[in-house]
């Protein structure tokens, strides 16, 4: 059976999106072209909850529908998040004899080679889970010097003693000969079948032994944690009665299965930003705009992308959890295809505080979802971005989350007051409007730094805005930027 006549059986197409703060819905009927949305917070403890309650208060309008359902898919922030905020499983590497620092040697170029006090991400993995197995293949793939099995499954034992629950193994010029890799991987699964396990042989089987290493030992990372999650989304679905393709959202901006997205987890670290991107790209071929600034805007970050002739660009390599937040270098090197994102700023949760110098700081800390602003009033305490929206008027506090949930204006005015207002020594507008500028002017300056990168004028692209807090700020970048239009 065909795609066209398998879709003419089924009514529905569901996208949904995981992020930060919110998990938002748009579900499609084929038939008739109606379009639905909705949107509910985040639950960073099981993601699959929101994902279930979204589409239960979907069912409430259109009854029966999931039974109807062709396809959902699926885009998430799960993985980029457990990388930066460092909640990934507890990973082993196996690599060969020499060679078990590249991951903080890294490349020869450094970001700030001026900067004596520079500062470089973490390893994923602690030097004392990164061990030596003693083996040689040449760069023509010919075996230099053999596996030793016995050394293989002593290193295999020691891990598991440390406690690893995912183990990486990367061998150098394994691309040429993946043998060595194959064996290794064998007997972690003989020796111990509940762990993980990633080579890179399957993950990347490329030159250049940093990026090899550094991708690999970032898909064992998040393996376990996307493993369960996507098992146990499939699960909630099942359950519902839902029976048609699970689909995932890839980096590249295609999509891909379930099974291929839990194995190689790596390649959907930036799938909700790309499902933004393809949008923008839509819209930019179908109103003929010759070059589109994408600019998404969730809750944690907002990050941007130029289109131009309607084609997004696609990039081999891309960096997470930089340590200088706009300084290329400064992150983890992955090589996988990406589209080619840039974060801009921060999102709407993100936090607002004095620095000891005294002057205004927003971000890159955020409240996320859980306890989310002053505003949303579930606990939270520290005055953000979204607290400064409201206050200037751009949220309605009685149909926030589409009437579901009341903002509590009264106690972010009093959070802003005493956290940011007083101790700068200001009135109250002043520092609401200072809260939202700054974050403006942040978004501007990366914005044309990431335009002019790609030979774009910013006085000549369109902007597109994407994400919960997208339209809030779109007036203040594009005037920043000197867009002139604003799609």
């Amino acid at each position: 059976m065909d795609l066209a006549q398998r879709r003419s059986e089924k009514d529905y197409r569901l996208g949904c999106d995981i992020g930060g703060t919110f998990t938002d819905f748009v579900l499609l009927n084929d038939q008739t072209g109606e379009i639905r949305i909705n949107k509910c917070l985040t639950t960073p403890s099981d993601p699959s909850d929101a994902v279930e309650q979204g589409m239960k208060e979907l069912e409430e309008h259109i009854p029966g529908f999931i039974g109807e359902l062709d396809e959902v898919i699926h885009g998430t922030t799960l993985v980029i998040n457990s990388i930066i905020e460092r909640k990934g499983a507890t990973t082993g590497l196996i690599t060969t004899k020499g060679f078990r620092d590249v991951l903080e040697i890294g490349r020869e170029i450094r970001y700030a080679p001026y900067d004596t006090f520079a500062e470089f991400p973490k390893p994923l993995i602690p030097r004392r889970f990164r061990l030596e197995v003693d083996e040689r293949i040449r760069s023509d793939g010919s075996i230099l010097k053999a596996l030793d099995l016995e050394e293989v499954k002593e290193v295999v034992r020691k891990l598991v003693r440390m406690g690893v629950e995912s183990i990486a193994v990367c061998l150098l010029n394994s691309f040429e000969n993946p043998t060595h890799e194959f064996m290794i991987r064998d007997i972690i699964e003989k020796e111990t079948p509940k762990i993980s396990v990633s080579i890179s042989y399957d993950v990347l089987p490329q030159i250049r032994e940093y990026e090899r290493t550094s991708t690999t030992v970032t898909n064992a990372y998040v393996k376990p944690l996307t493993g369960n999650y996507l098992s146990k989304l499939s699960g909630r679905l099942e359950s519902m009665g839902f029976k048609g393709k699970l689909f995932i959202m890839l980096s590249s901006g295609g999509i891909t299965s379930v099974e291929t997205a839990a194995k190689f987890p790596v390649r959907i670290i930036e799938s909700g930003p790309t499902a933004a991107v393809i949008a923008g790209q839509y819209f930019g071929k179908l109103f003929d705009i010759p070059e589109m600034f994408c600019f998404d805007m969730g809750g944690t970050t907002a990050k941007s992308c130029l289109i131009q002739g309607g084609v997004a660009g696609v990039v081999p390599t891309f960096e997470v959890g930089r340590v200088q937040r706009f300084m290329k270098g400064s992150g983890l090197t992955i090589q996988v295809p990406v589209v080619d994102l840039m974060e801009i700023g921060a999102g709407g949760g993100s936090i607002a505080k004095v620095s000891k110098m005294g002057t205004l700081r927003v971000g890159p800390e955020s409240s996320g979802a859980d306890p989310g602003p002053i505003c949303y009033g579930r606990g939270g305490t520290e005055p953000g971005v979204t607290d400064a929206d409201l206050l200037l008027g751009y949220l309605d506090e009685d149909y926030f989350l589409g009437g579901e949930m009341k903002l509590d204006k009264e106690a972010a005015r009093r959070g802003i007051e005493e956290k940011i207002a007083k101790p700068l020594g200001v009135s109250l507008i002043k520092a609401v409007w200072g809260i939202h500028d700054l974050i403006n002017e942040t978004m501007a300056a990366a914005a044309k730094t990431h335009i002019a990168e790609k030979g774009g004028n910013p006085k000549l692209v369109t902007l597109t805005a994407f994400g919960g807090a997208g339209p809030v700020h779109a007036y203040g970048l594009a005037k920043k930027l000197g867009a002139p239009r604003i799609v």
